[in-house]
């Protein structure tokens, strides 16, 4: 797919950003390395999401990798390799990745094509939905470098296919297919090879971009809670979230067009 609008905030080398109709399209764009996490990239993908945060003309994201590369092979070894730890904790090494992805407020989709390995399969997990070329494959190869996953990993993985199946992929180090983590609910949908991942991406993206944008990120707030907080708390923070979008201009002109028979009209207000 060509991407239209192109606009890199701050001149960024390691990955491209379009917006078009409310959706913002993020590419990991560092092909020659396999998109590996570098600290710039880091930098500058963070940055984006800030950016794109703080723009009102977007409504959701979709982050994938430049055509003709892999989502994304990892950390970059060559710098993991002169962090001591002693050095991790002084800088928080991956610390800002994991909190740019969740202190993002809007929908986020991973358009992954090719593998999602280490880091990589991190990022994605950080994603609100994933999905996934049909040859896609994704894996925690940590365990043949003498280490872990270190942003999210082993946390993320386990919550979404359980124990056992993430004892498996993270202490064998062995990759698994799209199709499989579809049948765990980690991957949303699984493209053929013959569709594009990317477009069928953005089509979600475009729906969810056409829906009240506040109403939205209270539903993913909601939603993430559950992720951290007991079923007590999280049902007290889902009701805290519900009736504060009663005070949205969206969601009187929500009910107010469903009564009237009409389609609503949005000011993501």
């Amino acid at each position: 797919m060509v991407l239209e609008g192109t606009t890199n905030p701050a001149s960024m080398s390691n990955v491209s950003l379009a917006i078009r109709a409310g959706v913002a399209v993020l590419e990991l764009n560092r092909p020659l390395k396999r998109n590996a996490l570098s600290q710039e990239l880091i930098d500058e993908l963070t940055g984006a999401l800030r950016h794109l945060d703080r723009d009102s003309s977007v409504m959701a994201v979709v982050l994938t990798s430049v055509e003709g590369s892999p989502f994304c092979a990892g950390a970059d070894l060559n710098e993991l390799a002169k962090i001591s730890t002693a050095e991790a904790y002084r800088i928080g090494w991956l610390k800002d990745l994991e909190e740019g992805f969740s202190s993002f407020r809007k929908p986020i989709i991973a358009a992954v094509r090719g593998f999602a390995f280490g880091g990589g399969f991190e990022v994605a997990l950080m994603c609100d939905m994933i999905f996934a070329s049909e040859d896609a494959r994704f894996g925690f190869p940590e365990i043949k470098l003498g280490t872990l996953p270190g942003a999210g990993g082993t946390q993320r993985l386990t919550r979404a296919v359980g124990k056992q199946k993430a004892m498996e992929m993270i202490l064998t180090g062995m990759p698994t297919t799209a199709s499989d983590l579809e049948r765990f609910g980690v991957v949303n949908r699984v493209i053929p090879l013959d569709q594009s991942v990317l477009d069928a991406a953005i089509k979600v993206a475009e729906v969810t971009a056409a829906f009240s944008a506040p109403a939205a990120q209270l539903a993913k707030q909601a939603i993430k809670a559950a992720e951290t907080t007991t079923l007590n708390a999280g049902l007290e923070i889902e009701r805290a979230l519900y009736y504060s979008s009663f005070s949205l201009a969206d969601c009187e002109e929500g009910i107010g067009a469903f009564l009237q028979k009409r389609a609503p009209n949005f000011q993501h207000r």
